[in-house]
This record gives C-alpha cells, sequence and structure tokens, in this order.
C-alpha cells in the first residue's frame, strides 16, 4: 500500500462555501457567547426547546444515557481510529490528518476557550458549548467532507451520501439528549454543532493550502533507505553474514 497526499479535501467549488461556514460558525458562536456569558439560566428559546425534550424523554434518563453516550470520549476516540484507518488504507494521507486532529482541536476550544471564557451554568456546571455535541458534529462533518471529494470517482454515490447524513442525524440525536439529561441548554447544543463545522471546515482548508499539501507530499514519500530494502531484498540484513 502507498500512502499518498491524496487531492484535495475540498473540491474548488466548495472552498468558498467552507469558508462562509467558518465565518459563520465563529459569528454564531461569538453572538451566543456573549449574550449568555456568565449566566446560568435559560433564553427564551432554551425554555421553548428545552421544556418540551424534557416533559418527551426525562423520565427515560436510561435511554437518554444511551442516546448521549456517541458523544463521549471512547465511542468518539474508537470512530476516530476508525475513519483515520480507512484513509490510510485508501492511501488518503491528508484524509487521516483531518480525521485525527479535527476533535481534539473542536473539544479543546470548548474546553480550553469557550467554556473558561464565556462560563455558563447549568445546576452548577460550565456547559457552553456541549462538548459532547461538538465531538459528534465533528466526526459528522468529517464524514462528509472526506465522501464529497472521494479519491477516486465513487461507484456507490447513494451510499457516500447515506453516510454523512446518518452521522449528522446521530449527532442530533446525542444533542436531544444532552438536553432531555438536563447536562446543556439548546443553545449550548447548537454552539457544540457550530464550533465542530467550522473546526472541520478550517482544517480542511487549510490541509488544501499548497504550503501543507507539499509538507503531506514530504511526508508521504518512503526514507531512501526503507526504498534500497525494497529494492534489494537480498542484500536487506544480510552484512557480511555467511
Amino acid at each position: 500500500m502507498r500512502i499518498r497526499p491524496g487531492r484535495p479535501l475540498l473540491a474548488a467549488s466548495a472552498r468558498p462555501w467552507a469558508g462562509a461556514l467558518v465565518a459563520g460558525c465563529a459569528v454564531l458562536v461569538a453572538v451566543l457567547g456573549v449574550l449568555f456569558a456568565h449566566q446560568a439560566r435559560a433564553g427564551r428559546l432554551d425554555n421553548a426547546v428545552d421544556s418540551q425534550v424534557i416533559a418527551w424523554l426525562g423520565g427515560h434518563r436510561g435511554l437518554l444515557l444511551w442516546l448521549a453516550a456517541p458523544g463521549s470520549l471512547i465511542p468518539v476516540g474508537v470512530m476516530c481510529v476508525a475513519i483515520t484507518a480507512a484513509c490510510l488504507l485508501t492511501g488518503r494521507l491528508n484524509g487521516a490528518v483531518l480525521a485525527v486532529a479535527a476533535v481534539p482541536v473542536a473539544v479543546g476550544l470548548d474546553e480550553a476557550l469557550l467554556k473558561p471564557l464565556v462560563n455558563r451554568t447549568y445546576l452548577g456546571n460550565v456547559v457552553y458549548p456541549s462538548g459532547h455535541t461538538t465531538a459528534a458534529f465533528t466526526l459528522a462533518a468529517t464524514l462528509t467532507v472526506l465522501l464529497l471529494n472521494p479519491p477516486r470517482p465513487a461507484r456507490a454515490a447513494p451510499l457516500r451520501a447515506l453516510i454523512p447524513v446518518a452521522a449528522c442525524a446521530l449527532a442530533a440525536v446525542v444533542a436531544i439528549a444532552v438536553i432531555g439529561l438536563q447536562w446543556h441548554y439548546f443553545t449550548d447544543t447548537v454552539a457544540g454543532a457550530a464550533v465542530a463545522i467550522g473546526t472541520v471546515c478550517g482544517l480542511a482548508l487549510l490541509l488544501d493550502r499548497p504550503a501543507a499539501r507539499r509538507w503531506l507530499a514530504w511526508a508521504s514519500r518512503q526514507p531512501p533507505a526503507a526504498r534500497e530494502r525494497r529494492s534489494h531484498p537480498a542484500r536487506a540484513g544480510t552484512g557480511h553474514q555467511r
């Protein structure tokens, strides 16, 4: 198997849209952060949505914990490993880098920057943005980017469309579950999804930059010693032994 840098993650026609998404998501997260900074209460929209979700699902805590689980550390980590492995098996190094980096960067923005900065609380816990929602939507956005512009013409186009749709639906279920569990307000989950989408689009744009593609091309080359061993297997490791 030969690892290659891979064709660009985003088609040329999609890059302006990706840039617009990055900007729009950043503005949304910033505006909501300003509106709810240092608050411990729901907004009007939160009250309208949260009350309905809690009334509908609040009595099914066990079910809600299962529904929220795909946004937690171990399932997300397993999925990241699986996506990375699939990219490497298909020789798509830029996709593997995206899959490795996206969740840590997005969740890191939540935990290290936004939560301490906004300091919005719910039942004593800092909640803006929702980390579970961020992780789940980051995986969904990553799959969408990887399958929108595959490395070669795909024969199973319906499947390429179905996987991102299913991943987005699962992420939405995670968001509903954390609202029902009273871990987050509705606007926390909106911000979490925005952080996820903006992060994935931003990383994809960075990885498609010429400098990043040159670095990936360099990283994908085998060292000269490895090429020599493959070219002359009989000589490899023999030295002066007889």
